[in-house]
């Protein structure tokens, strides 16, 4: 059975690699707090009971597309849709289209924003091969409309960012469970991360200025990352019990 995304994707590079994984998620944590359709992430309450260990089960479905056979991707996104769904039924509601394309455009910005940041600019190649990928993946899980191409993604990307983030209250309550979740000083390093890796309109909302300081040592980690720092960095980032889950996530050892 072919496989749902080739082996020399750069998304197999960057969705196998746990520092790069992390450095998403720092991101996505910010973003998804603004979302004017964050109210969605917190009518199960899965998303404010456990922030992380809900960040992290999007990684797991994440692998299960890029790391398997068409058929089994196809499998996940069907069981994504139905989850979706099941959502919708319960709260007699349609989840937005722009939600949607919100999300996906959110996990292709960061994928670059973390390898860059960690490593280099993405080639135009590689840029269009990322977008690619998750364009068939956005198209796996119905959401229409999505751009051609690289370049018309990035217009639509600038134009969600402008429409679709504002504080609230459900921001508030987010980053308040990030701080009960990860304690007071794991936290204050994600706004540091966020500070650096995050678009613009994002950091303005949250009133995060970049810390140099933070951008240097991040890019310093990613020049020493091959030394075999992880497990030092990965457990000054993430608390214990999710440890064993972070290692996991290494398809690069694998």
């Amino acid at each position: 059975m072919p496989e749902f995304v080739p082996k020399r994707s750069i998304v197999r590079t960057i969705w196998g690699d746990p520092d790069l994984i992390l450095l998403i998620f720092a991101g996505s944590a910010a973003e998804f707090a603004l979302n004017r359709a964050v109210d969605w992430l917190f009518f199960t309450g899965k998303l404010p009971r456990d922030p992380i260990g809900r960040l992290f089960s999007t990684v797991r479905y994440a692998q299960e597309i890029v790391f398997v056979d068409r058929e089994t991707a196809h499998r996940t996104l069907d069981r994504i849709n139905a989850a979706h769904s099941a959502v919708e039924r319960q709260r007699v509601q349609t989840i937005p289209e722009w939600a949607f394309r919100d999300v996906l455009y959110m996990l292709i910005d960061y994928s670059e924003r973390a390898y860059t940041l960690l490593h280099r600019p993405l080639s135009t190649a590689q840029q269009d091969d990322l977008y690619s990928i998750f364009r068939t993946i956005g198209e796996g899980l119905s959401i229409p409309e999505l751009p051609e191409t690289y370049a018309d993604w990035q217009s639509d990307r600038g134009r969600h960012l402008e429409r679709d983030l504002c504080y609230s209250r459900h921001t508030s309550l987010l980053f308040n469970q990030y701080r009960r979740h990860l304690g007071i000083w794991r936290y204050h390093l994600l706004l540091q991360v966020q500070s650096v890796l995050a678009p613009e309109e994002v950091r303005r909302l949250l009133h995060l200025r970049p810390n140099k300081l933070m951008l240097r040592l991040v890019q310093t980690y990613g020049t020493i990352s091959p030394l075999n720092l992880q497990t030092v960095v990965h457990t000054l980032l993430i608390p214990p019990r999710y440890w064993a889950e972070i290692r996991r996530f290494d398809r690069v050892a694998a």
